[in-house]
């Protein structure tokens, strides 16, 4: 049901006072808890509890704004709707306010309370602490997902560093495997050639031998 009923006085004159159901007693309820707040200078904030309802009661600078709510609404959304309440009223109507006739703003400001009653019993955003629950909710959710993506990018750069590394090792090995086969080639290629030398030279004598028919090469060799 939330706030039911919502009053704006000047120590006992009444300036402006609005009720969201017909058949109800706010009014002389609250006019007795005006008469029961004492007289000072001194700010005050009370609740007081009548049948199944509270009246909440914030004063400010001889200025008291009274609110009727259902038990079950508790007291913070009660209280942030005094708080509007008495910032609007300050501000739509300054000094006036100390010199006003008995429900001089009655006519307009009962429309405002009546539209700031359901905006505080009705709209979830009205409560400010749950208001900055859920921001803090959403900065909180919007930081994990960031966390997980910092993660996320340092998972995917410990891979590349990895995958780096393996790269570098390959190389060098591929480096080194390139090089042993660059020598086995090389002392192939000098093997073949010493080896094509020598049965050259083999060929050589052979055929000077056979060619000279002599006992002694050398003697054909002169």
């Amino acid at each position: 049901m939330g706030i039911l009923y919502g009053m704006v006085a000047r120590g006992l004159v009444v300036l402006a006072e609005f009720s969201s159901i017909a058949q109800t007693n706010a009014n002389t309820v609250a006019r007795q808890i005006l008469d029961k707040i004492p007289r000072g200078n001194e700010d005050s904030n009370s609740s007081y509890s009548h049948d199944r309802y509270i009246f909440h009661v914030k004063r400010t600078d001889d200025l008291t704004v009274l609110c009727m709510a259902d038990d079950s609404t508790g007291r913070r959304i009660p209280f942030e709707f005094l708080e509007d309440i008495h910032q609007r009223f300050v501000k739509t109507y300054g000094r006036a306010i100390h010199t006003s006739a008995p429900y001089a703003m009655n006519e307009e400001f009962s429309r405002i309370m009546s539209q700031q009653m359901d905006h505080f019993s009705n709209d979830p955003n009205a409560d400010r602490l749950n208001r900055l629950q859920g921001e803090m909710s959403h900065v909180r959710s919007v930081m994990i997902d960031n966390i997980d993506r910092v993660l996320q990018r340092g998972d995917r750069l410990a891979l590349l560093v990895e995958k780096t590394s393996t790269l570098q090792g390959n190389t060098i090995r591929f480096r080194r495997q390139t090089q042993r086969f660059r020598n086995t080639q090389w002392w192939r290629n000098f093997k073949l050639k010493a080896t094509l030398i020598l049965f050259l030279l083999i060929f050589i004598y052979t055929v000077l031998a056979l060619f000279c028919h002599g006992p002694s090469l050398h003697s054909c060799l002169k």
